[in-house]
């Protein structure tokens, strides 16, 4: 599954990786004494151990699974090694790096880990043999109808149920993880960004339409394979009938979402918004030093004033691309670029910090052309090490803080919003990409256009290749155009189709502008949110006790 992201981006894959993983957790088998040991202990029959009976532990087979998707994945984390522009020795630096991967990549894990144990659980007595339902005599009678059923789907509950229950259980836990600061790599993003077609299932339910549909798919071919398994046993021969049913729901899938992308844009000139973005290309190694503060200053203000020339409409720039309290009148006031705003008179969105009582924090700041600030967007999701240390007063000392900042980073408000001279925008600050509620909540509150600004210099390039596709699924799902100002790369302009119109290269300085439209559509997922998720659980609760009953 990991070879499905950046650098690889083998997508394809992503729908049929997961389905060895459900053959091992529907195949699994119990011994005897370990059933009458849970009988005795109430235990779960995923949890045995047993050294003589069970070599290596089933629970380990998912946990495995997760580790190689998620630690592949998320790899790049290494790059924030070595961390001696920060003051930090080059081992100490190694150490945390280590740390940093193998945590996230354990958190990750688990939601897999938990996955096959819950599944494992609800599943125990669905024991079908089946691809298709078995109709039953009272309902259909005596004719051919069951007849049919019998050659097709055999005897039993139907291994239909358990997909149901496996693509609910995924996506609840998807749901779980995404609530809390450690949240990266949904299967959804597997997609992201060249499936457009399943991509913009998201603007019906958000990022767990597209997991549900890679699990779902998924679960079927596994049930397929067990199917034709069981008929080698037996001695006869395999039929590929029970692969129709996966085949046909991908492919019904990639219609539905074709559909959707084919949608007309309608952009109205009315609408028409020239936007500027300015790449500085400053390395984090000098970048919160005298030296790097005149470089940003000098691109920056160099850039700002050939998209004035240019006759732009507003400029952005990246996350923390001019690292000053901006809050501060007299500090603001000082600083070439805000010299150039108040000379040119265009709107500007500058990455900067701001300040909220003794705190800091890392805020976009939309400064009008008489040099006042209008608009206000807080980073909402930190990076736990990065920008703060999670349980402070146990790791503070051990780890003391990553960012150079003296003060204390803060979060925005989950319901803040971000308005401009040209209306209001939907705006998210390079970790907020990975978190489509953010995006959702301005979009259905009146955001009219996307931007988001980051700083991913000190990351490997399959990261920022990762993140460039969480910002296309961000605005696919609101049905946004998005403009991405990213300090090292990748900007780039989005259409709300998912559709990238210009994206930077890397490590780069880059002045460049385009045209996008503000759009007052409103997606089912923005209107409703993610209305799936709690439908599969009562849809697979349901099931559940009716075969229970």
């Amino acid at each position: 599954m990991a070879l499905t992201t950046a650098p690889v981006n083998a997508w394809l894959l992503a729908w049929v990786a997961l389905a060895p993983l459900w053959v091992l957790v529907v195949s699994y088998q119990k011994p005897k004494i370990e059933e009458q040991k849970q009988k005795f202990l109430f235990l779960p029959s995923f949890l045995n151990i047993h050294p003589l009976q069970n070599p290596l532990p089933n629970f380990l087979l998912p946990l495995l699974w997760g580790i190689g998707y998620h630690g592949l994945a998320l790899s790049w984390i290494m790059g924030i090694h070595p961390m001696t522009w920060l003051g930090v020795p080059w081992w100490p630096s190694l150490a945390i790096a280590l740390f940093c991967w193998a945590f996230i990549t354990l958190w990750g894990a688990a939601l897999v880990a938990v996955w096959a144990w819950l599944f494992a659980i609800a599943i125990s007595k669905i024991n079908g043999t089946g691809i298709l339902p078995v109709i039953p005599q009272k309902i259909s009678g005596t004719g051919i109808l069951p007849v049919i059923s019998q050659k097709i789907s055999g005897t039993g509950i139907l291994p239909v149920i358990r997909v149901l229950i496996g693509t609910a259980l995924w996506c609840a836990l998807e749901s779980i993880w995404s609530t809390g600061s450690l949240w990266w790599t949904s299967l959804s993003y597997t997609q992201s960004p060249h499936n457009l077609a399943i991509l913009h299932l998201g603007q019906l339910s958000g990022p767990s339409a597209v997991t549900a549909a890679i699990v779902a798919v998924n679960g079927l071919i596994a049930e397929a394979f067990i199917e034709g398994r069981r008929k080698k046993e037996e001695g006869r021969r395999k039929k590929w009938i029970p692969y129709i049913l996966p085949a046909s729901l991908c492919l019904v899938l990639h219609i539905a979402g074709w559909s959707l992308y084919n949608r007309p844009l309608n952009q109205e000139a009315a609408t028409a918004l020239k936007i500027g973005i300015i790449q500085g290309n400053i390395p984090n190694e000098i970048k919160f030093d005298s030296g790097g503060w005149r470089r940003a200053l000098e691109g920056y203000t160099t850039g700002y004033k050939q998209l004035a020339d240019r006759k732009v409409d507003a400029v952005l720039i990246p996350e923390t691309a001019l690292p000053f309290i901006w809050t501060n009148e007299y500090q603001r006031s000082t600083l070439s670029f805000y010299q150039a705003i108040l000379e040119r008179g265009v709107v500007a969105w500058v990455g900067g910090f701001g300040q909220q009582e003794n705190s800091i924090t890392n805020s976009l700041l939309a400064i009008d052309r008489t040099g006042e600030i209008v608009g206000r967007y807080d980073k909402l999701k930190l990076v736990p090490l990065g920008e703060y240390i999670p349980f402070y007063e146990i790791l503070g000392g051990i780890i003391n803080r990553l960012s150079p900042l003296d003060a204390h980073l803060v979060p925005g408000n989950s319901q803040q919003l971000f308005d401009t001279p040209f209306g209001r925008a939907i705006v998210g600050i390079c970790y907020d990409s990975a978190f489509a509620e953010i995006f959702r909540y301005q979009a259905a509150n009146g955001g009219e256009f996307m931007l988001t600004a980051s700083n991913n210099a000190h990351y490997k390039p399959p990261m920022l290749a990762q993140h460039h596709a969480l910002d296309v699924m961000r605005a696919i799902e609101t049905d946004r155009w998005a403009v991405i100002a990213t300090n090292t790369g990748y900007s780039a302009f989005v259409t709300p189709r998912g559709e990238t119109v210009w994206k930077s290269g890397i490590n780069t300085y880059e002045v460049r502008d385009a045209t996008i439209y503000r759009r007052q559509t409103r997606t089912f997922y923005v209107k409703w949110g993610d209305w799936l998720t709690p439908v599969l659980l009562v849809l697979a609760g349901l099931m559940r006790l009716s075969v229970r009953n």
